[in-house]
């Protein structure tokens, strides 16, 4: 008997219902709908796909744009006894062959792959041969031009649709605005699809735009008032060590997550705020897609992003448990023109892109005519100091000609080497007594890494050096020579990216061809940043209400608790302003106080209060001291 998409839920995700939209989207998926899945961030996207291949004959193929999240979705379905394979990128030719034959004959019924995967021909072979019963899409918004993580392999995603034209897609994403549907829409291909799209309207969610000159001080604050667990995004990696450091030392318990962090440590750290063990999580933007934490308390924005996109998504990860959660976004006087000086003018101009383009096809000997799919190792800053360049700009001009489809520019992040010893012990260690210099070396990377006489494993020797204080040209140097007397296998990476380039060089015919899209892609970006800035700037309405106009949903109800709603009608401001007077008279008839300690007995907004204190101080009804403290002036 064929089971309902209820008993499948039930069987292996052990939920009693469906969450709002889920159960519709199914249907049409099982109906043979091409379908368009729009839910807010933990909204439960992936069950609308993973529950309808469950229930029809052959494989589902998903589309993700992120290891990460492919690993962790694999590992749930692995978990509840399904069958799923990820094809991870990095693995050889021949552990490749061996995954797809799996799919093929080993009655998998998920494959996830990256679209950057899909391009490969053996992996468009054997997709042709796979009896696939549904096409999921995820972050799907990647496909638009428009959309707020434009990548150029998704557009090419439509090969399925001309392998498999009977068997329906479905488009998943949390954050798309009317304009990117539309062009995802196009993209996909979809026909007559079926829309299904979720308020995004978050009752428990109250969205805080604070002013604050003291960040760190409103920070410690907010963590002090909202118990539970938290996340604060930070734009840079300085800033996510910095202020992981002053919450500790402010006995806050805390961790750091970042790009640099390597993966073994990145993981865990994500197990130890997923237990509790650590309360708060400082992060970059590299601390995102798959978190599925239910009870977090609160999500700090300790930098105005670049997107609403970005910050709706980011804030969306408080209160998933249906519970009361706060997302704050702290600005400052200062974070406008930040805004403009880290998104809009670092934004490559078409004689900039150019540039980088020649002086890219020059740096490898590229001549005109020739150079397609040739691969080069590439180290970044290296390149910009040959030729004087902007490296913010240089950057952004590498990642337009990747997006589209001139180049391949893979970031490696950190310069990965690698050692296997391929000696015994015994003679290692005799060879290190005759020669001393290099035991201190050695030692401490047998200290450090395990399996070492095994295989080849990953070394980084900046930890290395840190950890023995040596430097690292000098570890370099002695590994090298353990190499020439072939008691190790070394291979050590100098660049820190590669460049492919994947058609003929043709200089300024080849960025012609592409000028249209520089320029929409340039408007999108400044578009994003002006709309994030009047939605903070924005003090007469309500936040929630802003955000859903944002992606085309009105709304006539104020939500009733964000920054606005809390604050109230200019009316109400006006009476706060006479009761705040009054609250400030009160407590300096007791003692001299500072602002901040003001902040600390009055519960309204720093900015308000603030304000007050600078017109009382005008009118001289109080005075500052000469040990920087409030107290009534003198005549009072």
């Amino acid at each position: 008997m064929t089971k309902s998409p209820l008993q499948i839920l039930q069987q292996y995700w052990k939920y009693d219902r469906f969450r709002p939209l889920q159960e519709e989207i199914i249907n049409s998926v099982l109906d043979g709908n091409d379908t368009f899945a729009l839910l807010p961030t933990g909204g439960g996207k992936s069950i609308c796909f993973q529950v309808p291949a469950m229930l029809k004959e052959g494989i589902c193929i998903v589309i993700s744009p992120l290891v990460a999240l492919m690993q962790d979705q694999v590992k749930n379905l692995i978990s509840k006894d399904i069958k799923a394979i990820a094809l991870p990128s990095g693995i050889k030719y021949s552990e490749l062959d061996t995954l797809l034959d799996n799919c093929l004959y080993g009655n998998y019924k998920f494959l996830y792959i990256s679209p950057e995967r899909l391009q490969q021909d053996i992996v468009q072979e054997r997709l042709k041969q796979m009896n696939i019963n549904l096409i999921a899409v995820d972050e799907a918004h990647c496909i638009s031009q428009w959309g707020n993580d434009f990548r150029p392999a998704y557009k090419k995603i439509a090969i399925l649709r001309e392998m498999h034209p009977a068997v329906p897609i479905i488009a998943l994403t949390a954050t798309a605005t009317d304009k990117v549907v539309k062009d995802t829409v196009q993209e996909l291909d979809l026909f007559q699809p079926k829309i299904c799209k979720q308020s995004f309207f978050r009752s428990n969610l109250g969205y805080m735009v604070l002013h604050s000159e003291d960040k760190l001080y409103r920070i410690h604050k907010i963590l002090q008032k909202n118990p539970g667990p938290s996340i604060i995004y930070v734009r840079n990696r300085k800033s996510a060590v910095e202020l992981n450091d002053f919450l500790n030392t402010s006995n806050i318990n805390a961790t750091f997550y970042h790009g640099g962090v390597d993966a073994q440590e990145k993981t865990k750290r994500f197990n130890q705020w997923l237990s509790e063990e650590v309360r708060v999580m400082v992060a970059t933007n590299a601390f995102g897609m798959g978190i599925d934490k239910p009870n977090v308390r609160t999500v700090i924005h300790y930098h105005t992003p670049e997107s609403i996109e970005s910050y709706f998504q980011e804030a969306g990860r408080a209160g998933r448990d249906g519970k009361t959660s706060f997302a704050f976004l702290l600005r400052n006087q200062s974070d406008k023109n930040r805004l403009h000086n880290q998104f809009i003018k670092v934004l490559p101009d078409i004689t900039m892109v150019k540039l980088v383009y020649r002086k890219l096809s020059n740096y490898f000997q590229i001549s005109y005519g020739e150079g397609e799919q040739t691969s080069h190792e590439f180290d970044f800053n290296t390149f910009c100091k040959t030729y004087d360049l902007n490296t913010l700009i240089t950057y952004n001009a590498l990642q337009f000609l990747d997006r589209c489809g001139v180049i391949r520019f893979i970031q490696r992040y950190t310069k990965k080497s690698s050692l296997q010893i391929m000696t015994t012990g015994p003679h290692l260690l005799n060879y290190l007594e005759n020669n001393p210099d290099y035991e201190i070396i050695t030692k401490a990377i047998l200290r450090i890494y395990g399996g070492i006489f095994d295989e080849a494993v990953s070394i980084n020797i900046p930890l290395i050096a840190s950890k023995i204080n040596i430097a690292e040209k000098k570890i370099i140097s002695v590994l090298d020579k353990l190499n020439d007397a072939e008691l190790i296998e070394f291979t050590h990476k100098t660049s820190d990216a590669e460049i492919i380039f994947l058609i003929p060089r043709e200089d300024d015919r080849t960025i012609n061809r592409v000028k249209h899209l520089l320029i929409e892609q340039n408007n999108s970006k400044k578009e994003k940043v002006e709309a994030i800035i009047e939605y903070i700037e924005n003090e007469v309405s309500c936040k929630s209400k802003l955000l859903l106009r944002y992606f085309g949903e009105d709304s006539t109800a104020d939500c009733g608790i964000c920054n606005y709603c809390i604050s109230g009608t200019e009316h109400q401001k006006n009476n706060n302003i006479t009761k705040i007077q009054e609250d400030i008279v009160r407590l300096l008839q007791e003692k001299h106080l500072s602002s901040r300690d003001l902040m600390e007995y009055l519960d309204y907004p720093e900015k308000l209060v603030l304000e007050v204190l600078r017109e009382m101080n005008q009118h001289q009804i109080i005075m500052i001291n000469q040990n920087n403290n409030y107290q009534l002036a003198q005549n009072k």
